[in-house]
């Protein structure tokens, strides 16, 4: 009977440390990967975005699940900002569209990371 007590307690731990929302796991190393082969599109030095710039536009997507994800990714692009200082808003805002995929962070420097 004791056994299976601590069972249960076992099993109750592990099912509310899975349900619990984790920090964020994003990196800044990360998000500079992902973005990478979006950077020549977004700085204007592309007319049209190529297929990497897209799968790199989604595979940012897919990273930032949680609102710290988005947070963190959303920080690390400010952080980053003299990397990233040449990109026109515009081409920011048009990303999504040509690459069929909302974008679940914003991707312009200038935004707020806590809306």
């Amino acid at each position: 009977m004791k056994g299976l007590f601590i069972s249960v307690l076992m099993v109750l731990a592990m099912v509310q440390f899975m349900v619990e929302p984790g920090q964020a796991v994003i990196t800044c190393g990360q998000v500079d990967s992902f973005m990478a082969p979006c950077i020549p599109y977004l700085t204007g030095g592309q007319p049209v975005p190529a297929a990497g710039c897209c799968k790199g536009v989604k595979s940012l997507r897919g990273a930032t699940g949680t609102t710290g994800d988005r947070r963190q990714a959303c920080n690390c692009i400010k952080q980053g900002a003299s990397r990233y200082k040449n990109i026109k808003d515009d081409a920011a805002s048009a990303l999504p569209n040509k690459c069929n995929t909302p974008v679940s962070i914003p991707i312009s420097r200038t935004v707020d990371c806590n809306s």
